[in-house]
């Protein structure tokens, strides 16, 4: 194999900050068991953050950005793999404290790893990505923590983005009627062809005003929006329902009150799909590439981008003009 190739590198040094493309050789790598080949990689909120000065997400520079990859096992010091093992990467320290998947190759501990599951390709895996995985991880949730009624609306928040349209398109398998909610009126046709019934505006949710109790309107939700636009939410789930929370785009801060959760049952499920167990992992894996996957997997990509085209295509998202997924080939 070739002993130079290339990465995306971003760098920051006093009050210089740079995103490019440079040329690395294998003992670039930080330590790891298993070097892979990156046939696919793709773009999450996190690594639009890393390719921007203030993102606080980069724990030290320089760095390769790319919290999701998949390849093909080139050598491994560890026996669970071996040289041309499909495997998939997402998570843990990857692109933020360990280098990621903006890369030809990398170096990946065997601990972060799970195999590719038969029934996905690697540029499959990589349309899922974290965003669908962190989804799959919600409904999961939701499931084990008493799903609703098929009756009921569950309400999907933030449903452009990458976790929200994997949020409708699993919903919509499973049989569920599912409401999207979004401030991006011109995408309605797109969230219907994921699966959503009806789709609604963010401020149907949250019109400014959060209410201790509000009118009852969803059994269930999956939200990775979070802030005041959950509390809102919050206040108006059904008795007995749950939210499951991934995200921050909407604030840190939830100013809600207790009544939800005392007088109606409700319950706030966390997500975390960073440091994830593993056992748990490879079971939502195993849904996604199962029952939970899309029908039309296609329908959830933006577009196919090479690590060239990365510098100008990071930006996107943090500009709310991403929709479903963009990955990234190597």
């Amino acid at each position: 194999m070739d002993q130079s190739f290339q990465s995306l590198v971003v760098d920051k040094d006093q009050d210089q900050f740079s995103v490019k493309i440079q040329e690395l050789s294998l003992k670039d790598l930080p330590e790891g068991e298993v070097l892979i080949k990156v046939h696919y990689s793709s773009v999450n909120y996190k690594d639009s953050l890393a390719a921007i000065p203030n993102g606080n997400i980069i724990r030290h520079y320089p760095m390769v950005p790319g919290i999701d990859l998949a390849g093909i096992v080139e050598s491994s010091t560890d026996p669970r793999y071996k040289e041309g093992d499909k495997v998939i990467a997402t998570s843990y320290e990857i692109g933020v404290n360990h280098f990621g998947g903006y890369s030809e190759y990398a170096k990946i501990p065997a601990d972060w790893l799970i195999p590719l599951p038969p029934q996905l390709s690697l540029k499959e895996a990589m349309i899922i990505g974290t965003a669908g995985f962190t989804a799959g991880l919600s409904v999961k949730r939701l499931e084990e923590n008493g799903f609703p009624s098929k009756k009921g609306k569950v309400l999907v928040t933030g449903a452009t983005g990458g976790v929200g349209s994997f949020a409708i398109s699993i919903l919509s398998k499973l049989g569920y009627h599912v409401e999207a909610s979004t401030g991006k009126k011109a995408e309605q046709s797109y969230l219907m062809e994921l699966g959503a019934t009806s789709v609604i505006s963010r401020e149907a949710v949250y019109d400014g005003q959060i209410h201790s109790l509000h009118k009852q309107k969803w059994t269930a939700a999956v939200d990775p929006v979070g802030g005041e636009p959950l509390a809102s939410l919050l206040s108006q789930i059904e008795y007995g329902g749950s939210v499951a929370v991934s995200g921050l785009t909407g604030g840190t801060k939830i100013p809600t009150t207790v009544f939800p959760f005392i007088l109606r049952g409700v319950n706030l499920l966390g997500i975390d799909s960073v440091y994830c167990p593993m056992e748990v992992r490879r079971k939502v894996w195993e849904c996604l590439a199962t029952n939970y996957k899309p029908k039309n997997l296609g329908a959830l990509l933006q577009q196919e981008v090479t690590l060239q085209q990365l510098p100008e295509v990071l930006p996107t998202l943090l500009k709310g003009q991403a929709r479903g997924r963009i990955i990234v080939r190597l």
